[in-house]
């Protein structure tokens, strides 16, 4: 057996007596790395899944990307470009997208007596995805828009149903910008809750017909075009892509068309999600710091309190190096145990907490409900591959002492 090892785990199998007083050392070591590890793991999960939660809302609002009129401004009454059959199986042939769909969009005013709204209507027809809508589904039905007969039913929010006082089956006037004499009423088909107010209270999905009809467009005129991908990871390599595609029509004498991107789009949400970002890694650092000076102050003890062996050991021929690795082993037998309880502690409450969801959030002020989790492996890998090495790093200071202790000075004959 290994020299190292055998004195490692001689000294780590001993039991405690009145001269060794390590072990309630050890314990207090392997509960402030676990205690570490745990914070670290629910700082990640968290922080990454509520990137991930509020990303996918906004994607679900807007898609990945946007192909609309170059010449559109920031508002929502949009120029209209015309439906190309054409261009749409170019966006199809693209691998990393998996769904194109037709928008169009109106700004309006709902009269829902004695409260006004403003709003924006978003026109949807039979090739829109209903999956984000029917996540966040919480009464009614939702019916697709089909080529038979024009819908008037609309889906609205939660937040905005109550605020306006409307309930399934309710009719409400609708009043379009700049032609306010204008009304269009609407009945009550379905309600969602994202939790994103900010949309919530501002998008309201009808049938594309009536915007095209208020809007005097013909039937081949819409907003643009979303296109869903199959990955986040392949937002800009796509938005390139799609450049050259609609570079080239404007060349053909097409409409100028613009590609954005959903970052773009919600540049102000986008912002604020890299703040998490900051916030993670701060986090990292401050418990990797605390477990590390924990461990480099309990592995001082532990040489200290084994000072005479030291020396027996150096006067029977050992050298420096390989003392120090026998405390390096006992090190890192400590910070095993220690990340293997912070796995379990931290791993559990992120599993509790996705299952059950039993902190909850309010959703005007985080934009989710409950606090979300994005448990990821290879999240978890590296945070116990960092605090590990990381830790054994700065402990190769503290094994240094080990070359100060003299034979002569620590070995004592009774």
């Amino acid at each position: 057996m290994n020299f190292e090892l055998f004195i490692a785990k001689r000294i780590i199998s001993s039991k405690p007596n009145k001269n060794n007083k390590t072990k309630p050392l050890v314990g207090t070591a392997i509960i402030a790395i676990a205690l570490g590890l745990t914070v670290m793991i629910l700082s990640v999960a968290i922080l990454t899944g509520f990137k991930k939660e509020i990303t996918a809302k906004l994607v679900g609002f807007s898609s990945h990307i946007q192909v609309v009129n170059l010449d559109n401004n920031t508002s929502f009454e949009t120029a209209p470009i015309n439906a190309d059959d054409n261009l749409e199986k170019q966006f199809a042939e693209i691998p990393e997208i998996i769904h194109v769909q037709r928008f169009a969009t109106k700004a309006a005013i709902i009269n829902a007596k004695p409260e006004l709204q403003g709003i924006v209507l978003k026109g949807i027809d039979d090739s829109y995805n209903y999956n984000f809508l029917s996540r966040f589904l919480i009464s009614g039905e939702i019916k697709p828009f089909n080529d038979s007969t024009i819908s008037d039913e609309v889906i609205i929010s939660e937040s905005l149903a109550s605020l306006l006082k409307l309930k399934i089956g309710d009719r409400m006037r609708t009043y379009f910008i700049p032609e306010t004499r204008a009304a269009r009423p609407f009945v009550v088909g379905a309600i969602y809750s994202t939790g994103l107010e900010e949309f919530d209270r501002l998008i309201v999905f009808c049938d594309i017909r009536h915007i095209q009809k208020v809007s005097g467009w013909n039937d081949k005129q819409i907003t643009g075009y979303e296109l869903i991908l199959s990955d986040d990871k392949y937002l800009e390599t796509t938005a390139e892509k799609l450049s050259e595609i609609t570079v080239n029509k404007l060349a053909e004498g097409g409409d100028g068309l613009d590609v954005q991107t959903v970052r773009e789009i919600s540049a102000g949400f986008f912002d604020f999600l890299k703040l998490t970002d900051t916030n993670v890694w701060v986090i990292l650092a401050l418990m990797i710091l605390v477990s590390g000076f924990n461990m480099v102050s309990g592995l001082l003890i532990l040489i200290i309190n084994r000072t005479s062996m030291i020396g027996i050991l150096k006067a029977l021929g050992a050298s420096t190096r390989s003392l120090q690795k026998v405390f390096l082993i006992q090190a890192a037998y400590i910070i095993s145990i220690g990340l293997f309880l912070g796995n379990l502690l931290g791993i559990s409450i992120c599993l509790i907490q996705d299952w059950f969801k039993i902190i909850p959030l309010d959703p005007a002020s985080y934009f989710v409900d409950t606090v979300p989790i994005n448990l990821n492996p290879i999240h978890i890998l590296l945070l116990n591959f960092g605090a590990l090495l990381i830790t054994l790093v700065m402990l190769v200071i503290p094994s240094g002492i080990i070359s100060k202790i003299s034979p002569a000075k620590t070995i004592k004959f009774d």
